[in-house]
């Protein structure tokens, strides 16, 4: 099997388990643009609340972010964490798209994958994850986001790249998959959702949809072939 049937082999038992994902929750492209910056480091339950502060104080747009206080903004998102940290990211976010596209994300989505890609890194507080985060979900782009849970996943699958970087993790992905941003955008959030729910830094390996074709799976599997005895009653 080379490694691209390999890959579609992982995705295709992850959807069949799980079914789609319908990621990204948004209403909006700049609300998928905030909800990147606010999920570094922090569940996604934190992510909505603070959201959810933003929308009640109507504060959700470009404009008006840059206009809050920042201590009247970091009030907003103290759910997600780091809210003084956040709060600075989200209003070099909006100075970001004022000032190249006229607060307007459908404009931005138009201009080409690498020299937005490009674009965003140079915005404060915005990582290689954020970015692609950004592309992928936000403007529509076959961008493939790297995070612990995928590195941590195909580790264990034997599938990670000899050098396991972002950037060669990324590889993996995007030179033998069609760059399809649908795809790309479910592969992650399968991904995410198994490596949360399964795939652990302890892993639960019996009963997975992919211990099958997992040898860290197997090992595990066969030095503890039966489920250890409930203590409940």
């Amino acid at each position: 099997m080379t490694n691209r049937q390999a890959l579609l082999d992982v995705y295709d038992r992850l959807l069949e388990r799980y079914g789609p994902q319908h990621w990204w929750p948004a209403e909006t492209r700049f609300e998928m643009m905030v909800g990147a910056v606010l999920t570094q480091a922090v569940s996604w339950d934190n992510v909505e609340k603070a959201i959810s502060n933003l929308k009640a104080a109507d504060a959700l747009s470009p404009q008006a972010i840059r206009q809050l206080p920042h201590d009247d903004l970091a009030r907003l998102v103290y759910p997600a964490g780091y809210y003084n940290a956040k709060a600075r990211k989200l209003k070099a976010l909006s100075e970001y798209l004022g000032d190249r596209y006229d607060d307007d994300p459908e404009t931005m989505a138009g201009v080409e994958l690498g020299a937005l890609r490009a674009e965003l890194l140079e915005v404060h507080g915005i990582g290689e994850e954020t970015a692609d985060d950004i592309l992928l979900y936000a403007a529509g782009k076959p961008a493939f986001v790297i995070d612990s849970h995928t590195q941590r996943l195909f580790f264990r699958l034997g599938l990670g790249p000899e050098r396991g970087t972002y950037a060669g993790y990324q590889a993996l992905f995007e030179s033998r998959l069609p760059a399809d941003a649908e795809l790309f955008g479910e592969y992650h959030a399968l991904i995410d959702h198994h490596a949360s729910t399964v795939c652990k830094k302890t892993p639960l390996c019996h009963g997975c949809c992919l211990v099958e074709i997992c040898p860290t799976g197997g090992e595990v599997v066969r030095s503890s072939p039966t489920l250890p005895e409930s203590r409940d009653g």
